[in-house]
């Protein structure tokens, strides 16, 4: 079985940041260094953050910028839209945001901490290959999410 850790990133940040910019332009909206700060710190992290988490790390790389927390949940959200970033969904928790600039990979998350692992497998992306060809269905997209408990939860 092939499996891998996964933070592979199959797009460079300034073409990620040019349409960043034509999808404000579209919706006539302004691009300003606070969004692109935004884009930027979700470019460089390879954790899956919360808007409050991602306001927090902004705030302490970036403290003489304005960016509020209404700006960060407006930018995930243009940016959710048009496929640059992803999220997956906690409930009442809310949502953990990821750039969607990545190959593809599923999420192993962990329902008592909220840890998060990324990983491919050979094996499953073969067997649902197969499974979509036996029922005459044409995968154009997935996402696979397992949920249980990480090994330092076991413990």
């Amino acid at each position: 079985m092939s499996q891998q850790s996964f933070t592979s990133r199959t797009i460079e940040y300034d073409t990620l940041l040019e349409e960043f910019k034509a999808l404000l332009k579209k919706n006539g909206e302004k691009f300003t260094i606070q969004r692109e700060i935004i884009l930027e710190t979700l470019y460089n992290s390879d954790e899956h953050l919360t808007p409050e988490a991602l306001h927090q790390l902004i705030q302490k790389e970036h403290p003489e910028l304005k960016t509020g927390i209404a700006t960060i949940y407006r930018t995930l959200s243009r940016l959710e839209e048009s496929d640059i970033v992803t999220s997956l969904s906690f409930g009442a928790q809310g949502k953990k945001y990821e750039l969607g600039a990545k190959d593809h990979h599923d999420h192993m998350i962990c329902t008592e901490c909220g840890d998060i692992t990324e990983f491919l497998d050979d094996e499953i992306e073969r067997l649902q290959e197969l499974i979509a060809k036996d029922f005459g269905f044409k995968i154009k997209d997935h996402s696979m999410q397992l949920y249980g408990l990480c090994k330092t939860c076991q413990e």
